[in-house]
């Protein structure tokens, strides 16, 4: 049975969206039918960004609190058969604008699914990948996924929560265990230098994210508990979330490779991926 969903991990700064986009383009030469996934995709699959999620008391809580924005959100909420709601508010954002002003937007951000606790978090995701699984099982398309199968577990885990690493570990073994049915191929995403690398991602990307990036490393979970501040702290949790990945990695029963992106030959690097690809859809 050849993979119905390529998952593509590694470090921040390591190359996962170009790999990933090189394994969707080599996907597309061998005319293997396949769609792609990236980070912050509001359509994803098997993964919430901008969704909220609210319990059915907390819902009633927002309309009666937000009367003025009533028959938006009744209108768009997304009843869930075993209880709660879900809304897609970067959706609604993107086309109401300032019919659904960002004073809304702040509240119903609080309960967006990646800002949830651990425990009822974790219980959404894995139910998002069952529901994929279930959807995508008969069908001829293969999947290509950008960093939501270890990246976003270990986040909000290690990262957010500073949860045990054996929990963490649980939760990813858990996700795997729920798409083994679909054959799943991991790629991750290697650099000789993670320093360079994630120094190199800051240099090139907006201030915004690398502020955004070290502040979120650095002030909860396992960097607060460490005492780890700034750019070079940030650092110090990059290194032990590589240590907590290689663990991770080792574990998994699934086909794994390990692909190195430090020459950032794109050229060289396609090839290897396209070896690494063509085992499984020849």
């Amino acid at each position: 049975m050849k993979p119905k969903v390529v998952l593509i991990e590694g470090l921040p700064g390591s190359g996962k969206t170009t790999t990933a986009r090189l394994v969707h383009e080599i996907f597309t030469e061998m005319n293997v039918k396949s769609q792609l996934f990236l980070e912050g995709d509001l359509d994803h699959p098997a993964d919430y960004d901008g969704v909220a999620f609210f319990e059915n008391n907390q819902w009633d809580e927002l309309l009666s609190t937000n009367e003025e924005y009533r028959a938006l959100l009744s209108r768009h909420g997304i009843q869930q058969g075993d209880g709660g709601i879900f809304l897609e508010y970067r959706k609604l954002k993107n086309t109401y604008e300032s019919d659904f002003p960002d004073q809304l937007l702040n509240i119903v951000f609080r309960n967006d699914v990646y800002e949830l606790p651990l425990e009822p978090h974790k219980k959404l995701i894995t139910k998002r990948w069952k529901s994929f699984v279930g959807n995508v099982l008969t069908g001829s398309e293969t999947f290509v996924f950008d960093c939501c199968f270890i990246q976003n577990p270990v986040t909000m885990g290690m990262i957010k929560y500073g949860a045990e690493k054996e929990d963490v570990i649980s939760y990813v073994t858990e996700l795997s265990a729920t798409v083994e049915r679909l054959n799943p191929l991991l790629i991750y995403v290697e650099q000789d230098d993670l320093e360079h690398a994630f120094r190199k991602a800051v240099q090139e990307r907006p201030i915004e994210w690398s502020e955004g990036f070290i502040e979120y490393y650095t002030n909860q979970g396992f960097g607060l508990k460490n005492g780890c501040e700034e750019l070079e702290g940030t650092l110090q949790v990059l290194k032990a979330r590589r240590e907590w990945e290689e663990d991770i990695f080792n574990r998994l029963p699934i086909a794994k490779y390990k692909v190195n992106n430090s020459s950032y030959e794109i050229d060289e690097y396609k090839q290897v991926l396209a070896g690494i690809v063509s085992q499984y859809f020849r």
